[in-house]
């Protein structure tokens, strides 16, 4: 049995053809930007080594299907993915999954909130994600199946109305309130959907993903369902880390207006938190991929990338990992 099972989380930075026009204030990528980018992601990939990653910003999967082609060590792996809809009125780029572990169902792209959670009366696209969670059920070893989630969370970029201007400061507070709005309301249907596994499956789960804010926030909070009973709960694998060593730095995954803090996060259930019954593995290491922040390499990310090393205890094949 594979003894480190090694988890990645990687924001690519609108990854997307050349010539397609992914935002409107953004011009579109030309053929050579376009085999910068793919060269170094592809290699990005290599260096993460990583056995399940989850990606954001993928505009295109037949372009995340070129860069898997181009790595060393992910050719065959299994790619999970949507294209964004193109009947949608605005453009929005899906999430992905790819594993070199065996993945054991279809993917689900999760669109649509639990039918007790909304967003308040008036509010567009009240009663679905902004980007949908993409659910796969991955084998991490025999007799272990695990619940893996990526997620993408509702950004900090204000929500104007389409009579508002950014030169209005009362408009852009109202519009970063719309914002903080739908992603606490996105964290509380994504907290929602990992207790109903929870409580429907009973085996581990993995969430791979960009949370557009900082592991204390209350939206990150939610999430992690702080206050629920152990067994529904997520943990923070980067701090789940940081008990076992507390002199370590703190990595970070983004650097905005100079100021570095990470809003890419890897959550654990409690079968990866040594201190609890019923673990099967624990977290040995988390590192974070960022030099290139500082580097402000043209073809690189705006995010670092998160990678969480997690033992599994010899036992864990015989302790079971939920059905399978």
């Amino acid at each position: 049995m594979q003894q480190e099972i090694r988890f990645a989380t990687f924001n690519t930075f609108n990854l997307a053809p050349p010539g397609m026009r992914c935002y409107d204030n953004l011009a579109p990528c030309t053929p050579e930007e376009y085999e910068a980018k793919l060269d170094w992601t592809a290699h990005q990939i290599d260096l993460l080594n990583a056995d399940v990653i989850g990606f954001q910003e993928i505009f295109s999967q037949a372009t995340l299907r070129e860069v898997l082609a181009r790595t060393r060590r992910f050719r065959e792996a299994v790619h999970l993915g949507f294209d964004p809809d193109p009947e949608a009125p605005r453009l929005t780029p899906s999430v992905a999954l790819v594993s070199r572990l065996p993945v054991l169902s279809h993917p689900r792209a999760i669109s649509m909130f639990p039918d007790n959670v909304s967003m308040p009366p008036g509010s567009r696209d009240p009663d679905r994600f902004t980007r949908a969670p993409l659910h796969a059920e991955v084998e991490l070893a025999p007799g272990i199946v695990i619940d893996v989630i990526v997620v993408h969370l509702k950004s900090r970029r204000p929500d104007y109305r389409s009579s508002d201007t950014g030169e209005d400061p009362n408009l852009y507070a109202l519009a970063c309130l719309r914002s903080l709005i739908r992603r606490g309301t996105e964290a509380t249907a994504l907290r929602v959907l990992l207790t109903d596994m929870a409580r429907d499956k009973g085996r581990p789960r993995i969430v791979l993903g960009d949370f557009n804010d900082v592991a204390d926030s209350v939206t990150t909070e939610i999430v992690l369902g702080e206050g629920a009973p152990l067994a529904e709960r997520m943990f923070d694998a980067a701090r789940l880390h940081m008990h076992q060593d507390n002199l370590r730095s703190v990595g970070f995954s983004i650097v905005h207006e100079s100021r570095h803090s990470t809003i890419d996060h890897i959550l654990v259930s409690q079968e990866f938190n040594p201190v609890l019954p019923n673990a099967i593995g624990e977290v040995v290491d988390v590192v974070y991929l960022n030099d290139h922040l500082d580097l402000g390499l043209p073809e690189a990310s705006d995010h670092g990338q998160v990678l969480a090393r997690i033992r599994l205890y010899p036992q864990a094949g015989q302790a079971g990992g939920g059905e399978h």
